[in-house]
């Protein structure tokens, strides 16, 4: 967008300094009015919520328990 607009901006005799000068305003601008990211969820709020996502991925077989034992008890392995 900024490469067309000082494009043509120049060929209506803008100075280098007058179309760095509006694109700079239009960015900030941009930066200014534009959503803030979405926040990504956060499973360690939630205990329940991380285990049952681990539990549905399979991550929870093959790593180490909460108490941080290796083989978990009541599995052959």
């Amino acid at each position: 967008m900024s490469a067309a607009l000082s494009a043509q901006l120049a060929a209506q005799g803008a100075s280098p300094q007058q179309v760095a000068a509006i694109v700079a305003a239009i960015v900030r601008f941009r930066d200014d009015t534009a959503p803030p990211p979405p926040a990504a969820p956060s499973a360690a709020a939630d205990p329940w919520l991380r285990a049952a996502l681990l539990e549905n991925a399979g991550g929870g077989a093959g790593g180490p328990t909460a108490w941080g034992d290796p083989h978990p008890w009541g599995r052959a392995g």
